[in-house]
């Protein structure tokens, strides 16, 4: 057997023996027409230290919002990853009838952001959210908030690569950044995926999340992969303890890392859902995004038909300005930093 393979085998084999399956399904599905994966951030900073809020900036109060969601689709043959994001701001409307978390008021059916859904109704209703919207079926489900996406980061020996071309510097999150390439570790990474103030509000922000994904995943699969003990900390430091419906164990995400071990950036894509405009402002809503439903569609059928995800189109797809909300597929080789 492989050196590689024996390692990975052997990760599985002490996460099955480490009690580690908190909340787990009992075993990862291979649904014949691939698996998909809701994958979110959650805007919560319940574990920071004062100085890291401060060092971070990080302040301010949480929302307990989605402010990151991908759908991550694997492949049946697990030789193919793509992952669409969705605007934290997408409008959609949320059912009735459902008790809010918060207040524990009941809801009638009203129109709210998508990433209101799990500050309203926790990880369940924030899945048939996605459902609704995407027609697309979600098999298993990971949360990050503030303080794990920093320890899981932190677990990553050397850091992760981030690059930009343009200087990027942001007030709100404190990232700063000259040309080129540099490696960051957990506190800096997060102000990097949160930082938006570049001119290209959260369109520009996804871009570097899926930046920032593939670049984690290159180096975890050129190091991590070869010792079977820091991958298991990595993924119960991502998994956390708490028990959610549908979510990832720590055991799964090792299947799923074995599965993946031959992936490499160029057999990944990476898009934003095809959006059409800026909604007019809705009262109790606020601003909200609009999609390009007919385009959307095609290429959620496409996840649900494992295909790859349908190319861009040769004319703008969207009404916003600078075509901030065009439908630009990429290759995860095109962003992994040089």
């Amino acid at each position: 057997m492989p050196v590689r393979k024996t390692f990975l085998v052997s990760v599985v084999l002490v996460a099955l023996g480490s009690g580690a399956l908190v909340g787990a399904a009992p075993a990862l599905p291979s649904p014949r027409d691939g698996l998909n994966i809701l994958v979110v951030g959650v805007d919560s900073r319940a574990g920071l230290t004062k100085d890291e809020l401060e060092r971070y900036k990080a302040g301010g109060k949480g929302c307990d919002c989605t402010d990151v969601m991908m759908l991550v689709h694997v492949s049946a043959a697990n030789d193919r990853v793509s992952v669409v994001s969705l605007p934290r701001d997408s409008l959609t409307g949320l059912p009735g009838e459902h008790v809010d978390q918060r207040t524990g008021a009941v809801h009638a059916p009203h129109a709210a952001k998508v990433n209101a859904a799990h500050s309203e109704g926790g990880p369940a209703f924030t899945v048939e959210a996605v459902e609704r919207m995407t027609g697309t079926p979600v098999h298993r489900y990971l949360e990050l908030d503030f303080r794990r996406f920093i320890d899981g980061v932190d677990r990553v020996e050397g850091g992760v690569p981030i690059c930009t071309t343009e200087p990027l510097k942001d007030l709100v999150t404190g990232i700063e950044l000259a040309p080129g390439t540099r490696r960051v570790e957990g506190g800096e990474a997060l102000q990097y995926v949160r930082s938006r103030r570049d001119g290209n509000m959260d369109f520009g922000r996804m871009r570097k999340q899926q930046r920032f994904v593939v670049n984690t995943w290159n180096t975890i699969r050129k190091g991590l992969f070869d010792d079977p003990i820091r991958l298991w900390r990595l993924a119960s430091t991502l998994r956390g303890t708490e028990p959610v419906e549908r979510s990832l164990s720590v055991t799964e995400m090792l299947m799923l890392a074995a599965r993946l071990r031959h992936l490499n950036p160029a057999d990944t894509e990476f898009a934003t859902v095809p959006v059409h405009r800026f909604n007019p402002v809705i009262s109790g809503v606020g601003s909200t995004v609009g999609w390009d439903e007919g385009h959307a569609a095609e290429v959620f059928e496409a996840l649900r038909s494992d295909r790859p995800l349908p190319a861009a189109r040769p004319e703008p797809t969207s009404e916003i300005p600078r075509g901030l909300g065009d439908y630009r597929p990429a290759g995860g080789a095109s962003l992994v930093c040089p």
